[in-house]
């Protein structure tokens, strides 16, 4: 309504006036210090909204770089669907879980357990291992040992040497003992524990060397050649050996031939047999007081070698019967082979409980090399590719492949379900070998560049856990042949890897067998019962 003149009284609304009025609010005063607002709602910022949810898509707080990047620590949850779902194999063993830690705490927990026998638990506050007296670690400064310096330990060493070093008297005092300690024939004292070995050889047969041919008695006959191509299975026994007084341990006929056998007794004897005559004992080889781990003849027959558990490996002339050479004196070897060329018939390589295979020139004795990468003794050494490489296999439960002549392993299999091959043998097309798994079965590697297993190449069926039983294969290579723990010998068809046949063959371990070279039909067996026998 529009104001008239003379109405003094009236008041006059201005809106500028409403501008300048103060606002005042009832509730009371609210502090925001520690509220952060997330998802339109002011909570408290804890600690925990800098570290965001491992399964939030947006994040409502300023996290720090170095947090956003860090891995998740502790063991990944098993039922994430990730792809390590449970139940699902992610490595050969089962399944492993990721576990972040830092390089600095897994060093130290690895080397204070290897070293000191205990370490930390991962994800408890448990102790792994005998406890410490103390908790010292490998790397705390208490628990670890200051490295003395140069003129520390030089001081060290002529501290011990003055304390060692007798005086005068002393000297013909100990000059005196040691002449006492000698015997009649000057061999000292301190040996007697190490008894003298007399190597001797007895002839058995008629005469060594025929008088009317002039030949001897290890020459093989000449008249004699393979009868068939194709090997046929033995069906019956039609000779038994007996001449050791303790088990056999191996077998070996005379290369090329077979005319003659040659074993390996646990009562320290080695024994050479007539296979093709009378069947008598030719010759016998003593030189060891303990038992003969295995022997193995040159490619013409005319030596042998032969390794003990007397330590030593022993090359003998299988004619006269005379120890030619000693070597490796001392130490135990459980395998003693030649080189397979013929221009390398003075090559031993030898496989030793030492964890090494070493390589001998038997014309001067020297050691030439040593194959130094197994961790357990070395079992087994098959040449392969003509000569030029080499397989070992150890109680390590590993196979390498070795260059001739290199120190350098140049194929290593391993796998967790492998076990140890105690014996391994060549297929005669030179294509495969086979050992004898700890296991039960027989197993098949490739013999060329790539040793890859042949899991299709497996038999099974005997019982072999514990034996270091030989397998062996005709001379046509269709058939597999296997001693076991209960005495039976067992035949495999290599194409089907079927078991053809198992009959009982000796009373105790039938350890070794062999299939003849020529006859196709006769295969040799031994046994821990003393006995050899011929199946036909």
């Amino acid at each position: 309504m529009a104001s008239q003149p003379g109405d003094e009284d009236e008041e006059v609304f201005d809106p500028a006036a409403v501008r300048r009025l103060q606002v005042f609010s009832a509730a009371p005063q609210v502090s925001t210090t520690g509220l952060v607002l997330a998802k339109n709602t002011a909570v408290a910022a804890s600690s925990k909204q800098h570290l965001p949810d491992a399964t939030a898509r947006s994040i409502y707080t300023n996290v720090p770089a170095d947090q956003m990047h860090a891995p998740m620590v502790g063991p990944a949850h098993p039922f994430n669907k990730d792809g390590i779902a449970a139940g699902r194999r992610n490595h050969l063993a089962g399944h492993v879980e990721d576990h972040n830690m830092h390089s600095f705490h897994f060093d130290d927990q690895y080397n204070s357990f290897h070293n000191k026998g205990y370490g930390a638990a991962p994800e408890t506050n448990s102790v792994v291992g005998a406890v410490s007296p103390n908790g010292d670690t490998a790397y705390t400064a208490d628990g670890a040992k200051r490295r003395k310096t140069a003129q520390e330990r030089a001081a060290d060493v002529a501290a011990k040497a003055a304390a060692a070093a007798p005086s005068d008297p002393q000297e013909g005092f100990i000059k005196d003992e040691e002449d006492n300690k000698k015997d009649d024939d000057g061999r000292p004292k301190n040996l007697k524990d190490k008894p003298v070995i007399e190597e001797k050889t007895r002839f058995h047969g008629k005469q060594e060397i025929n008088a009317a041919t002039g030949r001897s008695w290890v020459d093989p006959p000449k008249d004699q050649n393979s009868d068939n191509s194709f090997c046929y299975m033995p069906k019956r026994l039609i000779h038994t050996w007996s001449g050791h007084t303790k088990g056999v341990n191996a077998i070996r006929f005379f290369p090329g031939s077979g005319h003659l056998l040659l074993s390996a007794g646990l009562d320290g004897k080695i024994k050479i047999w007539d296979v093709l005559g009378s069947g008598k004992c030719m010759r016998t080889y003593m030189g060891f007081t303990k038992g003969v781990r295995d022997i193995n003849f040159s490619n013409d027959g005319r030596r042998f070698l032969s390794s003990s558990y007397d330590r030593v490996v022993k090359l003998w002339d299988t004619e006269t019967g005379q120890v030619i050479k000693s070597l490796g004196e001392g130490k135990m070897f459980f395998t003693a082979k030649f080189h397979p060329n013929d221009d390398k018939q003075n090559v031993c390589m030898a496989g030793c409980q030492d964890k090494k295979c070493y390589q001998w020139d038997m014309n001067t004795g020297d050691l030439v090399q040593e194959y130094d990468y197994h961790l357990a003794a070395v079992n087994t050494v098959t040449f392969v590719d003509e000569g030029r490489r080499f397989v070992t296999t150890s109680d390590d439960k590993t196979i390498r492949v070795w260059e001739y002549g290199i120190p350098v392993q140049i194929k290593y299999i391993a796998d967790p379900g492998m076990h140890s091959i105690p014996a391994v043998e060549m297929h005669p097309n030179d294509q495969w070998f086979c050992g004898t798994s700890l296991d039960n079965q027989i197993v098949t590697y490739s013999a060329k560049d790539r040793f890859r297993q042949n899991r299709k190449k497996t038999f099974k069926g005997h019982t072999v856990a514990g034996y270091a039983c030989q397998p062996a294969f005709s001379a046509d290579g269709r058939y597999v042949l296997s001693g076991d723990g209960e005495g039976k010998l067992w035949v495999w068809d290599w194409k089907t890897c079927k078991a053809f046949r198992s009959f009982k063959a000796h009373e105790g371990v039938a350890i070794g067998c062999i299939w003849h070279p020529l006859e196709s039909s006769k295969v040799a067996t031994c046994g821990w019962d003393g006995l050899i026998k011929l199946w036909d």
